[in-house]
């Protein structure tokens, strides 16, 4: 595995394999791996020629310092695990070589940056928005693996790709989950014993909301999730929302739209933890 910590240097590997007509699959991530980015990899690893990763915790998609401050960083153990995969190229930079000047470009999605995450973490996804899309001008990838369980993360990146019409596919990956069915996210690693004995609780939440869905409305399925955490002491509801797939606003029934999803953020002390399921 080749690790290069320079824009400069992976572009030209990356351009030199390219003009010999191999193929790049990307998979951007802030470290901290687990099986699930493993899968993202072991995908983009089948599909392409050449499996390259990033590891850069992006400061600027984080609205909370704290949350920056305490995002957990592995990165000798996060190499042992690309070399599990047979990562090809590690670009692994400093926030000094991403950003040299100040950071001033604010993207317009519209409406679909405004609700859910958008509404609750203001900034956020401009911060993505950024990284992602110069990381994709640095790593030059045919196509870029992302995950599900980031689901409004996943849609906005699409609108990107098409502001910028930049030629890459996105390629969308189902959920990973813990046997318990907890979706797999680098801030598990920060639950306490008690929290994350706790935690497989949302799965099921979301599960009973999908099965529920067949006799209840939207409005009725965000009364009971309410109530349900109501009565969970140590799990917090931040927002359950019943939203279409495509542009991710709410729906008030379900003939409303072809594809309805259910998005659920829960806070288990300040960690916060997100997961989705389709109804429809």
């Amino acid at each position: 595995m080749k690790v290069f910590e320079t824009i400069s240097e992976t572009t030209t590997f990356l351009k030199e394999n390219k003009e010999k007509g191999k193929s790049i699959g990307f998979v951007p991530t802030m470290g901290a791996l687990h099986e699930g980015h493993l899968e993202l990899m072991r995908r983009a690893k089948r599909e392409n020629d050449i499996l390259v990763v990033s590891i850069f915790v992006n400061p600027i998609q984080f609205n909370n310092p704290e949350d920056l401050k305490k995002y957990p960083r592995h990165t000798e153990k996060d190499k042992t695990l690309l070399e599990s995969v047979n990562c090809d190229v590690l670009f692994f930079p400093s926030e000094q070589e991403m950003y040299p000047e100040k950071v001033t470009k604010v993207y317009n999605f519209g409406e679909l940056d405004k609700v859910m995450e958008g509404a609750n973490r203001p900034g956020h996804f401009n911060g993505v928005a950024i990284v992602v899309s110069k990381l994709f001008d640095i790593t030059i990838p045919d196509k870029s693996y992302f995950g599900e369980k980031d689901f409004q993360q996943l849609a906005i990146i699409k609108k990107l790709v098409k502001m910028e019409d930049t030629p890459v596919s996105i390629i969308p990956c189902p959920i990973v989950r813990e046997n318990d069915g907890l979706a797999m996210s680098s801030r598990n690693q920060r639950l306490t014993d008690y929290q994350r004995k706790l935690a497989p609780e949302i799965y099921k939440s979301l599960k009973m909301a999908k099965e529920k869905s067949r006799t209840m409305s939207p409005a009725q399925l965000k009364t009971m999730i309410k109530n349900y955490y109501d009565d969970i002491t140590g799990l917090d509801l931040e927002y359950f929302e019943v939203a279409d797939d495509e542009y991710l606003q709410p729906v008030m029934s379900w003939d409303e739209k072809a594809g309805i999803m259910a998005f659920i953020v829960i806070n288990a002390g300040k960690i916060r933890l997100i997961d989705n399921i389709r109804i429809i």
